[in-house]
């Protein structure tokens, strides 16, 4: 007998265990029995041909129709045509030199067929696939597994095709035994959830649709408490060090901020102000997300926060992902502030305090002068990019860490500037996101944070109207667009016009896709032809600092009238006059950074339009992203879109978009129930149990689902 912590090559062998370890990266029993099969064939039935893609690993099971052998002309030798069909449509399958396969290819025959999808004159194809067919001269165990009623069809790679898999499954479950179930007694009869070991074997060899759906309740169950128990045991680690109490403080700073907004607070803004004051006010560390659409208002939010921090006479950091945003809050905090942020200055307020700017590219003078202000404590807010997360950099009393844009920064970054208090305490930390993206949707679901969402938009702000220009079908539309850009600008009005690409790297080479557009060469394009006559600026990443803040401020006074762009001007960027807005190869971009981007048009009175420019053709997924974007403004609605169209994505890892999940059955989208009740339960373990000292089962469970890598980075997470 077997167990699940058991290295494979003890049981399939060594040949079959490097094969797995190679192609799959599996290695242990475990790891072979939670890779589940990818869907599910009943006996006779022919799976589906259409929705194969260029380049994947596919595995089909199809009737072959005809076989035919002809001699090549390029180059000696055979080669062997066979055409294989579902029923519904056909796929072409090619042998080289294997003329002598030609007696086993039978017309009429079933079988699995496995290889890499190519095409061969627009002609989809599988070269040199491997199959398994189903007759009477099978091996018995081949046709046990083909007399099943429910056939697993597993996900492969290149030498290890699905009926390898198959096999190596079977022999390990003919020796498994599961000593404990990992989950404790009184769950799994609560929510009536069958064994582990009955949950293995109902997910590979299924006697029934009903069998095969329990067990993958029960892995999802598996799954849901792995990922809570890391976030629990993370989220008790953090209660443990304590953060330093920042209660309200009448009359300070916050206060006279409150009396001389030139708005009213929407409900929203003054509900969350109020979660955000009582969790500053105690000494467990807050970790709070604040989700809000974009010009919902954060920024008040935050500051609001990082003044009642100033009054408690301790530091707030404010950290932004690029030096174009970082510049941009310091003066907007500075402009909100007025007096009260001029501490030190002729004229400043009596309980005044100072925002001090820190960026990378500072010049030294000016970056010793910040540093000073931020290690003395004159500076109560501190804004800054990565370079606040520096050993050089120290705080007098660090109070409140405020990440906007969290998904833009790595783990690392955001768990260096978590750790930047005192050696007793932690910070409060406050993250904020205007979209959420597939892996922030998920830590909203599975994470520790506390959650806030802002969902309505202060008065004032004008909506947006989002429209597809799609130039391989209507190449007049382009035209239409840049009149359109002119109207604007002729009424007093500025746009942004944003390309992919700088211009000055090499452009990546993907096949036929021809290189992104590029700001470098899309401006002088547009100042000689469409908009000549008017006044373009050009903004990128790689401009020195000083020259990004001034072509920024230039735009902000509106001496020009058209800003190209790439996507530095993302998040954060606040030009009110900016009513249009012309993103180039918008097909480039990902649902979240289009929902961001438009957000910088529509900011003042006016109605704000946003054209995506694309050449892909209607019907594609890719057209399906940005009819998204063109049917709705709300975010929190496009996040769950992208979700849809690109899948969640694996949450474990750095990956954000559709890639391998280490989440192999738990929906974000259909399991919301299972992850809050796991959630729930893991809560009251962890509680009892911080260590999982009396649930070892449970511990090891979370290395059967989640690997040590990601482990690692959930907690940094």
């Amino acid at each position: 007998m077997t167990n699940l912590r058991a290295d494979l090559k003890l049981v399939v062998g060594a040949a079959t265990a490097k094969a797995l370890a190679k192609g799959l990266k599996i290695e242990t029993v475990s790891d072979l029995l939670r890779h589940y099969p990818r869907r599910y064939a009943e006996r006779g039935q022919l799976t589906d041909i259409a929705g194969l893609e260029l380049g994947e690993h596919a595995t089909v099971m199809a009737r072959i129709e005809r076989v035919s052998k002809r001699r090549m002309k390029a180059r000696s030798g055979t080669l062997l045509e066979m055409v294989i069909t579902d029923g519904k449509r056909r796929l072409q399958c090619t042998f080289f030199n294997q003329a002598w396969r030609e007696k086993e290819l039978v017309p009429g025959k079933n079988g699995l067929f496995a290889g890499k999808v190519t095409a061969f004159r627009d002609v989809l194809q599988l070269a040199n696939p491997e199959y398994e067919l189903f007759d009477a001269d099978r091996q018995a165990e081949a046709m046990d597994d083909f007399l099943a009623e429910i056939i697993p069809v597993y996900p492969a790679a290149q030498g290890i095709p699905t009926w390898v898999i198959a096999k190596a499954v079977r022999q390990v479950l003919d020796v498994l035994e599961v000593d404990e179930d990992p989950m404790p007694i009184e769950l799994l009869a609560r929510y009536g959830l069958p064994s582990l070991e009955s949950a293995l074997r109902g997910i590979h060899r299924p006697s029934s649709w009903q069998a095969l759906n329990s067990a993958r309740d029960r892995l999802k169950w598996d799954e849901a408490m792995a990922v809570q128990l890391i976030f629990a045991q993370r989220r008790h680690s953090l209660v443990s060090r304590p953060a330093k109490a920042c209660p309200h403080k009448d009359d300070g700073i916050l206060d006279a901020f409150d009396k001389r907004l030139p708005f009213a607070l929407t409900s929203g803004q003054q509900e969350i102000g109020d979660e955000i004051a009582r969790d500053l006010s105690t000494e467990h560390p807050m970790n709070r997300l604040l989700q809000g659409e974009v010009g919902s208002g954060k920024t008040v939010v935050a500051l609001r926060a990082m003044l009642q921090v100033v009054d408690s006479g301790r530091q707030a950091a404010m950290l932004a992902p690029t030096e174009v945003l970082a510049a941009q809050h310091a003066r907007s905090l500075r402009e909100m502030l007025g007096d009260l942020g001029q501490a030190g200055e002729l004229g400043g307020a009596e309980n005044a305090t100072r925002v001090t700017l820190l960026t990378g590219s500072m010049g030294a003078k000016e970056r010793k002068k910040a540093l000073l202000e931020t290690v003395s404590g004159e500076a109560g807010i501190v804004v800054g990019t990565h370079a606040l997360i520096q050993d050089t950099v120290s705080f007098a009393d660090l109070g409140l860490v405020v990440v906007d844009e969290q998904h833009r920064f790595g783990v690392e970054q955001r768990d260096a500037l978590r750790s930047r208090g005192s050696d007793e305490t932690s910070p409060h930390v406050l993250v904020m996101t205007a979209t959420p993206i597939p892996r922030t949707v998920a830590m909203t679901v599975y994470g520790d944070l506390e959650i806030s969402a802002l969902r309505e938009m202060p008065v004032g702000r004008s909506p947006i109207k989002t429209s597809v220009v799609p130039v391989a079908e209507r190449p007049a539309w382009l035209d239409r667009a840049w009149q359109r850009v002119r109207e604007e600008c002729g009424k007093g009005h500025q746009a942004y016009i944003v390309c992919p690409r700088i211009g000055d790297e090499p452009a990546s080479d993907k096949g036929d896709k021809r290189p992104a557009l590029a700001v470098l060469d899309v401006a002088p394009e547009l100042a000689e032809g469409p908009l000549k006559g008017l006044k373009i600026g050009v903004l990128h990443g790689r401009m020195p600092a000083d020259d990004k803040d001034a072509v920024m401020q230039a735009f902000s006074r509106g001496d020009l009238d058209v800003l190209v762009a790439t996507t530095v001007i993302e998040v954060g960027v606040n030009v009110p006059n900016a009513t249009a807005m012309v993103i180039m190869d918008a097909d480039r971009f990902g649902i979240s950074q289009l929902h961001q981007l438009r957000g910088r048009v529509g900011r003042g009175s006016v109605p704000g339009l946003c054209l995506l420019v694309t050449e892909t053709l209607d019907g594609t997924t890719t057209r399906e992203r940005l009819a998204a974007v063109e049917s709705t403004t709300d975010g929190f609605e496009l996040s769950r879109m992208d979700l849809e169209l690109r899948r969640e994505g694996d949450i474990l890892g750095a990956a954000q978009s559709g890639k391998k999940s280490t989440l192999k059955l738990l929906s974000l989208l259909r399991d919301e129930d299972v992850i809050a009740e796991a959630r729930a339960r893991a809560l009251e373990i962890v509680e009892k149990d911080p260590a999982l000292g009396n649930y070892l089962g449970l511990a090891h469970m979370i290395a059967d689902v989640v690997d040590e890598d990601r482990v690692e980075y959930l907690e940094k997470s």
